[in-house]
């Protein structure tokens, strides 16, 4: 065949459109991230929780046991030693009821931002003034305390009379009260985004960085409760996580693809960096998801009045500098 020659290519199906194409499969992410977020949001079964409380329930029986016979076995055999042990065991059992009244205070503390919410979100459903006035009023008790919401809480009592619709007085106490506690939240977002895009873009170790964005991000899960008032000890903070966590999966914000990925790469970032540099960007943007689904979470007011943080804005603010 002559080099020349046109080249005559048939098309198999002329009426098929470009809209009937197949979609293009996004980007992926941090399989770290993505497989712990899908795995923790999955709901623990009725089985699994009566196996491990009956095994949790069998070994500290056991353990009680043990202890006991152990004790009085040393009192038969020593005096001294035997009251010795029995001391610090009563020690310990001291302690272990400190820690359990700790996890208690800490599932109420969450449990009354949960409520919280719930309440604000049926204010607004209803555009009931009265249903808005009581959640002011747990609102304004729940931070009473705290001197970061003072000024705030002051405004707030002076015109919340002014306030004829519940739309309007919930927007002004969110505006009022949670401002500061916004602001703070965001700078310990940006500060651990930018502390796991250092660590991934300056640890070579293999697994360090998925080690260290894990441990980040739970510390900053566990803080931006705190900055709302919803302190837990570790079992609370382990349910926290996995309502965050089950948040994101729902929500659809564990998928790269949106203006974070447009504005990162438009801005000649990505081309002009290391392939380890690239990975400290997506997992810092990945790390500020989490922490805005975790204001979602631990805020007791939906974002109506003010915006929700943007993860593009987070990311450029936290790392702004680094890869420079």
């Amino acid at each position: 065949m002559s080099k020349d020659k046109p080249i005559l290519i048939e098309i198999s199906d002329p009426e098929e459109s470009p809209a009937e194409a197949p979609a293009v499969p996004e980007l992926g992410e941090s399989s770290a991230l993505q497989s712990t977020a899908r795995y923790m949001a999955k709901p623990t079964s009725r089985l699994a929780k009566w196996f491990w409380g009956s095994l949790l329930a069998f070994l500290g029986f056991g353990l009680s046991i043990a202890a006991w016979n152990f004790v009085t076995g040393l009192i038969e055999q020593n005096v001294v030693l035997g009251y010795v042990a029995a001391g610090l065991l009563g020690i310990f059992l001291i302690v272990l009821l400190i820690v359990a009244l700790k996890e208690i205070a800490g599932f109420v503390r969450l449990g009354r931002i949960d409520s919280l919410q719930k309440e604000a979100a049926h204010a607004y459903a209803a555009a009931d003034l009265k249903p808005a006035q009581d959640v002011v009023s747990r609102l304004e008790r729940l931070y009473a305390n705290r001197p970061e919401t003072e000024w705030g809480q002051a405004r707030l009592n002076d015109r919340k009379d002014e306030q004829l619709d519940a739309d309007a007085l919930l927007a002004f106490a969110e505006n009022e009260i949670l401002a500061p506690l916004d602001d703070m939240a965001r700078l310990e977002i940006e500060a651990t985004a930018r502390q796991v895009a250092t660590v991934t873009a300056f640890v070579p170790i293999a697994l360090a960085d998925v080690f260290a964005a894990l441990s980040l991000n739970l510390r900053m899960i566990r803080r931006i409760a705190e900055i709302y008032g919803g302190r837990a000890g570790f079992l609370g903070s382990w349910r926290l996580t996995k309502v965050v966590m089950a948040h994101l999966v729902a929500t659809g914000a564990v998928a790269v693809g949106d203006d974070m990925i447009g504005s990162i790469a438009g801005g000649g970032v990505m081309s002009k960096i290391s392939r380890r540099f690239g990975e400290g960007v997506i997992n810092g943007a990945l790390t500020a998801r989490v922490g805005v689904a975790a204001m979602e979470t631990c805020r007791p007011l939906p974002f109506v009045a003010k915006k929700r943080p943007g993860v593009t804005k987070l990311v450029q603010r936290a790392l702004t500098g680094l890869f420079s």
